[in-house]
């Protein structure tokens, strides 16, 4: 099962499992939640991380995945929840600018506006076609989420989840990196 379209339909589903959680992320208000999700994110980038190394072969991909699992799935969750444990927070009810609800109707807006754009800038060129226009509208959507949810939450440890989503943005758009010239080659 080697088929490309077969790997960009699967990479397309684990991206949209990423905005899926990603909402829940921007929403939530339980710490505890907010650890395992942001671990589930992770390890759905892990699997994208995956999906594209079986597609393309490139080594830095199995990289980025092993060390994706590594730290993001493991280490930063645990250091997180001990944080949490340590300083007693279950909850952060405090939001400064937006709500839950207005944060995700933005974060709807946001996607839209990144796609608008994108379809503009690539508009006639083969890349708009594929995975990585896809993907690049997702990564530059999530960059901004997360700056939206540092900006919108009181607690430093929520804004680390924001700062997380800039990373996970940046993640995805790199592990395309590679994808995108293989496909412009062909």
């Amino acid at each position: 099962m080697t088929d490309p379209a077969f790997f960009d339909g699967v990479i397309k589903i684990l991206f949209v499992c990423v905005l899926i959680t990603a909402a829940y992320i921007i929403t939530t208000k339980n710490l505890i939640s907010l650890v395992r999700v942001y671990s589930l994110q992770s390890l759905v980038l892990v699997a994208i991380a995956t999906a594209l190394f079986w597609r393309e072969g490139a080594a830095v991909l199995a990289g980025i995945a092993i060390v994706t699992l590594v730290t993001k799935v493991v280490v930063i969750p645990y250091f997180i929840a001990a944080v949490q444990e340590k300083i007693r927070i279950k909850r952060d009810i405090e939001f400064h600018y937006l709500s839950p609800t207005s944060s995700l109707l933005i974060s709807i807006a946001l996607m839209l506006a990144i796609y608008i754009a994108l379809s503009n800038v690539l508009a006639g060129t083969p890349a708009k076609e594929s995975l990585f226009f896809f993907g690049a509208v997702i990564g530059l959507s999530l960059v901004l989420m997360g700056m939206m949810v540092t900006f919108s939450r009181k607690k430093a440890i929520t804004k680390c989840s924001g700062t997380s989503r800039w990373r996970t943005g940046c993640s995805s758009l790199a592990s395309l990196q590679p994808s995108s010239r293989s496909s412009s080659n062909s």
